[in-house]
């Protein structure tokens, strides 16, 4: 049924048509015309979205929605206690970003690797909406996080790579002569064929994926990553070894590394830099310990904590190089060496045992021997290893807690773009971890833990005004012992007797 002349003929919007509907076709609707598409040589009308109806002769447009969402695209809620806490802790990276970048940059860099440490995991294209949704908007305001200028700004800084390697420079020369640090290296995925870092490295026939190899160096004194470089995932550590110390100015402190990361390969750096030390282990069957008899020990080490994580007596060895400043040092656990001679004859027994073998290999059981350039006394030369294990530490939150064990860019630009801001996450998390170990957080929750609670406080915009949400008290105690918010001012009271008062007290 056509629709009537006189429903035609009421006044309503331009650009739309009348449609009739209905059991009786009695009612009609006012669409909109979008455009138009042509086929066959004509062109024919799109209809849009109903924009009203035409009611008792006259048209009646839809009622427009009230909720406040729809007409606003900003975010009243947001997350806060987290953002604010890190963003704290980032005031010395934005001090030593501006010595390098803008401040338009150093805003966009600091951003995203804030944004990386409180949302574990996150991908680039979903930075713009928790970047809306937290408080950075209020701290950074004005910061472009769109996935298009993310994607793009991350190959620009891996384009301008030597700005970043200014700042790795800036951050290794502030290392003093007696400070350790900790060289190692871990692999992250990257199975993208576009970059020329994606290779196959010495584990890829158990993953069977390309890698990248990332190398850190850790100050222990400070508790935090210093520097960073990205490698083929095929090359070795001791070939990057000599590049990564050289390209990122490490001159001064004692650099402890392990067995793939051998002095020979940098021993050029070593002389171009005196204040430079080294202080790395060698292979049990090093050709070294045995001419100078490393595992004859002679003395006991009183207190110190083993290779099992338990207090043991160990034994050890030192031995002055002749003609030449380098010292040798050979420690014994003897519950190690336990453990590792019963998982030796677990593992050759019946006829595989050989009693010429086992002799040869149960004096090194439970043993490690340093080379080093520095005179230390045995007890510090044991506590500058046993801190190795700090390394490990890092690597495991970069990969766990952070989500950086998968690359998510493509090409060489953007990869080495994208690992400079997972070092600065890396950054900000160990600085988090020494507040939290400061205020005797981590005693009783995990790293994990707090920054879940710290998540939950959030601030609400009432009449402009940012008000911290309802939160349990023992949240709110978190957030006072982290300086987020003040404490309340104690109120003198009258100390209550113990016990239970009196029902008639004058009785």
């Amino acid at each position: 049924m056509s629709v009537p002349a006189d429903i035609r003929a009421v006044a309503r919007p331009k650009n739309t048509i009348v449609y009739a509907y209905g059991k009786n076709k009695d009612r009609y609707a006012v669409k909109q015309r979008v455009g138009c598409v042509r086929k066959n040589g004509h062109c024919y009308p799109v209809d849009g979205p109903t924009i009203g109806h035409i009611i008792n002769g006259k048209f009646v447009p839809l009622e427009e929605p009230t909720s406040p969402a729809v007409h606003t695209s900003k975010t009243v809620l947001k997350d806060w206690a987290n953002v604010e806490l890190c963003y704290r802790q980032s005031a010395e990276l934005m001090e030593e970003l501006l010595q390098v970048y803008n401040r338009q940059d150093a805003d966009k860099i600091l951003c995203m690797a804030i944004l990386r440490v409180c949302y574990p995991h996150i991908k680039d294209c979903e930075l713009k909406e928790s970047y809306d949704e937290s408080f950075l908007t209020e701290l950074m305001p004005e910061t472009a996080m769109s996935k298009n200028t993310i994607s793009t700004f991350q190959k620009d800084l891996g384009k301008t790579c030597n700005r970043i390697l200014k700042f790795m420079k800036n951050r290794a020369a502030k290392v003093g002569i007696d400070d350790h640090l900790l060289i190692d290296g871990t692999l992250k995925s990257n199975d993208s064929r576009q970059n020329t870092l994606s290779e196959f490295s010495r584990k890829a026939r158990l993953k069977g994926r390309r890698d990248i190899s990332v190398l850190y160096a850790f100050d222990l004194e400070k508790m935090e990553p210093i520097c960073s470089q990205c490698f083929p995932g095929n090359m070795l550590d001791l070939t990057s070894y000599d590049s990564f110390v050289k390209q990122n100015g490490i001159q001064s402190g004692i650099m402890v590394g392990d067995k793939g990361f051998p002095v020979k390969s940098i021993e050029e750096v070593l002389k171009d830099c005196p204040q430079l030390h080294y202080f790395n282990p060698l292979h049990r069957n090093a050709k070294l310990a045995f001419d100078h008899e490393m595992y004859n020990f002679e003395g006991v080490i009183e207190g110190c904590c083993g290779f099992l994580g338990q207090m043991e007596p160990i034994q050890f060895k030192k031995e002055k190089l002749s003609n030449k400043e380098k010292w040798l040092y050979s420690f014994r656990d003897p519950r190690r060496a336990a453990q590792e001679e019963t998982d030796w004859l677990d593992k050759h027994r019946k006829d595989k045992y050989d009693f010429e073998e086992y002799e040869k290999k149960k004096r090194t059981f439970g043993t490690v021997v340093f080379e080093s350039d520095v005179d230390l006394s045995p007890e510090d030369a044991w506590k500058t290893y046993s801190y190795r294990w700090q390394i490990e530490i890092v690597m495991r939150y970069y990969k766990n807690a952070l989500g950086f064990d998968v690359t998510r860019v493509h090409d060489d630009y953007s990869v080495i773009g994208s690992e400079f801001i997972d070092f600065l996450s890396t950054v900000i998390t160990f600085r988090l971890l020494n507040l939290f170990d400061e205020k005797g957080l981590l005693e009783d929750m995990s790293y994990k833990k707090i920054m879940h609670i710290l998540q939950r406080g959030k601030r609400i915009k009432n009449d402009n005004e940012w008000e911290l949400i309802k939160m349990n008290p023992g949240q709110i105690e978190i957030l006072q012992k982290l300086d987020l918010i003040p404490r309340p001012d104690p109120v003198d009271q009258p100390k209550r007797k113990r016990g239970r008062p009196r029902k008639n007290p004058t009785v």
